[in-house]
Parts: structure tokens; C-alpha cells; sequence
């Protein structure tokens, strides 16, 4: 039996009438402010390393930036989901949920018939 993957949301760094969205680093910055939110919580100390977290991590595809977002960040931090979300909705973000072919670009997930 395999588990279902986990779904991913691509937060593109175009805006839904189609402009580059600005500034030029937002990706890293959004996935900066939730690099503490990890499997096992934040590790702090000597044997800790600066990083993303594997539930929001920029991406450039296609020429574009990308923060993509694992919905397990939901179940880890609802707050933390809510503010990446809103972030997108509030700067009128395109999102895409899909998944990210070996080629490196993304496969949207088909939407239900109905």
C-alpha cells in the first residue's frame, strides 16, 4: 500500500494579471521566515545550520520564482500555512497545486470532474 504524497502548492512570483512580482527576492524571504518550521521543530545550537525548511522552499522554474509549499506545513503550524497563503491572496499570487516533474517544471494536479 503506498500513503498518498503529500499535496504542494507552487506560489509563482507572477501576479494573476500576469506582472513579475516584485521585490526580486521574495521567494527567499517568504521561505526564510519559515525555515524554523521542520519535521522535529527548529534546532537550535552548535549543531544547528541556517536552511529551509523542506515544507517551503524557493524555487526558480521556468525562469520564475516559485516558493513551494508542502501541505504538511498545515498539520505542523496551521498560523504558519494561513500567513503563505494569505501572502499569496493578498499580493494576488498565482498558485498551482501540482507536483514538480524530474524535468523540473510543474505537473498541476487535474481538477475533479464535476
Amino acid at each position: 500500500m503506498n500513503p498518498a504524497q503529500p499535496r504542494q502548492f507552487f506560489i509563482q512570483g507572477q501576479t494573476l494579471d500576469g506582472r513579475t512580482f516584485r521585490p526580486s527576492d521574495w521567494a527567499e524571504r517568504l521561505a526564510g521566515a519559515m525555515s524554523c518550521f521542520r519535521p522535529g521543530g527548529a534546532k537550535g545550537g552548535i549543531g544547528s545550520f541556517i536552511g529551509y525548511s523542506p515544507y517551503c522552499v524557493p524555487r526558480l522554474i521556468n525562469n520564475v520564482k516559485n516558493v513551494i509549499v508542502d501541505e504538511r506545513l498545515k498539520a505542523l503550524e496551521p498560523m504558519a500555512w494561513d500567513f503563505v497563503m494569505n501572502f499569496a491572496r493578498d499580493n494576488k499570487l498565482q498558485v498551482v497545486e501540482g507536483s514538480l516533474r524530474p524535468d523540473g517544471t510543474v505537473e498541476p494536479t487535474p481538477k475533479p470532474a464535476g
